[in-house]
């Protein structure tokens, strides 16, 4: 049962070979293509499972025991972003088969994208930093061939300026990386913790750790390094951004859990505060530039932005309450977020355009699509009961058991103006008339919504639903993980062995 946790790496690279030689069959690729997301899906749940039974589960593979060896592993963290990737991997890779164009998906499509899961799956469940630099690798590689599929001139100039700082961030996580190997000559993040513990911080150790803040705060696009992130998200296929949306700025903030839990707050100094203040500026900056907007795919890529800073403070509370707020936060997100796209997508289907200013009235041509953007945009909003309510409820809540008032108070702020971004999507394209004389509306034929895309919507707006109904349920794997990360006794303990 260990080798499990082979099969989220397995399984993609089986789909992107039988996607390189079936080139001749394009349904044959489309079939492959969803069966693969569906069965990554499924094992995401059984690990998912067996880690609630049985706890952290380890593979050392090739027997070559920690820190020698390659390690992987899994504990509730990891397995809950196994689990939102497996979700998000195989609605995705089915909206794709109705909003994606022949031509995008004749050129790999398929391939591409099960190469960026690997990219994913790889990251949580890497106990190796090198390793998980080489995952971001993988991730950067293929999501930059995905942001230019199709050649336009604007997806282009978006893809540079998403690679070339994607490089620098590479850059620095390998600068760091190759610091704490100098000082501590390993790169197991287990044995890495122990050695930490029990040496005197230094600058070379806080040094790698303020690198390690940077890397994954541009791949986290916080602020002050997120410029990048609405510079090159509304340039590719809808499908694509959906996909990048929900799940690569989330690798970044697992990243910096995952370290600063396991590494460095441990240690001391300011990073608490400096989580804290950078979690709070981000929240502000991304939701006053997401409500100066009128184009649908901008406004949602600023509030990415705004809504990393939740998670980036619930990592500054550092307690058991703050953290677990953090990774609800995080796949209330990861759903709500990429179902906010897809809708996006079939609203620019119907009508040509995400320009809020040139299209309205469907609302009254097409209730069903106005449910269920509402879904996901209250959700976003933190309208109860849905899943985005329970995900502030519990933050606010750590931030003023910890006595963080400040930053509490700007979250609470910040949930008004996104529910006011989210009205006013609703108003310009859904409640208000169409405009007459938008000549990107009259130039463009409507096209018809099919099943492919309105299904993916459908399960991802019932899975919001779902997670603020059993909130219970969720809170309890998220609480787990939070206990597990702030002691990590028993992480270090299943990789290296008593």
């Amino acid at each position: 049962m260990e080798n499990l946790l082979m099969l989220p790496l397995v399984l993609p690279v089986l789909a992107a070979i039988v996607s390189l030689f079936a080139k001749n069959s394009l349904n044959f690729r489309k079939v492959s293509g969803v069966f693969f997301t569906l069965a990554q899906f499924v094992v995401a749940i059984m690990i998912l499972v067996k880690v609630y039974r049985d706890g952290i589960q380890v593979l050392q593979v090739g027997s070559w025991a920690a820190p020698f060896g390659i390690t992987l592993v899994a504990d509730m963290f990891s397995a809950i972003m196994l689990f939102f990737a497996g979700l998000i991997g195989f609605t995705v890779s089915v909206y794709a088969l109705g909003m994606m164009d022949e031509r995008r998906l004749k050129f790999h499509f398929y391939l591409l994208f099960n190469i960026l899961l690997l990219g994913v799956n790889g990251a949580f469940i890497t106990g190796d930093v090198f390793n998980l630099y080489v995952w971001f690798e993988v991730m950067l590689i293929s999501s930059f061939v995905l942001v230019t599929l199709g050649g336009e001139r604007k997806q282009l100039e978006g893809a540079v300026k998403y690679v070339t700082i994607n490089m620098v961030s590479s850059m620095l996580f390998l600068a760091a990386a190759g610091l704490l190997y100098g000082k501590m000559g390993t790169l197991n993040m287990a044995d890495l913790a122990v050695k930490l513990q029990n040496t005197s911080s230094s600058n070379l150790v806080n040094s790698s750790a303020m690198l390690f803040f940077i890397a994954f705060g541009i791949k986290a696009a916080v602020f002050p390094f997120f410029f990048w992130l609405p510079a090159s998200y509304h340039t590719p296929p809808v499908a694509v951004t959906a996909l990048f949306a929900g799940l690569l700025t989330k690798v970044g903030v697992y990243a910096m859990i995952r370290f600063f839990t396991l590494f460095f707050i441990p240690l001391g100094g300011i990073w608490k505060e400096l989580f804290l203040v950078t979690g709070g500026l981000t929240m502000l900056i991304g939701v006053f530039t997401a409500a100066s907007q009128y184009d649908i795919r901008r406004i949602l890529s600023f509030h990415i932005i705004s809504q990393i800073g939740y998670m980036i403070m619930g990592l500054g509370f550092f307690t058991p309450l703050g953290i677990a707020g953090a990774i609800y936060y995080m796949g209330h997100n990861i759903v709500a977020k990429t179902n906010t796209f897809m809708v996006g997508g079939m609203v620019s289907k119907l009508k040509g355009t995400f320009e809020l200013k040139s299209i309205g009235g469907l609302y009254k041509t097409h209730p069903y699509l106005a449910l269920l953007f509402v879904v996901p945009a209250f959700a976003l909003a933190g309208v109860p009961p849905l899943s985005g309510f329970f995900g502030k409820f519990i933050l606010v809540k750590a931030g003023f058991d910890s006595h963080h008032f400040l930053v509490t108070a700007i979250s609470l702020f910040v949930g008004l103006i996104t529910l006011f971004s989210m009205i006013k999507i609703w108003n310009e394209g859904f409640w208000k008339k169409q405009p007459e004389d938008a000549e990107e509306v009259i130039t463009y034929q409507e096209k018809k919504l099919g099943f492919a895309m309105i299904f993916p919507s459908v399960v991802l707006a019932l899975f919001s639903i779902g997670m603020g109904v059993a909130v219970g349920f969720f809170f309890d794997l998220c609480m787990t993980a939070a206990h597990q990360l702030l002691e990590p006794s028993s992480y270090i303990k299943a990789v290296l062995g008593n």
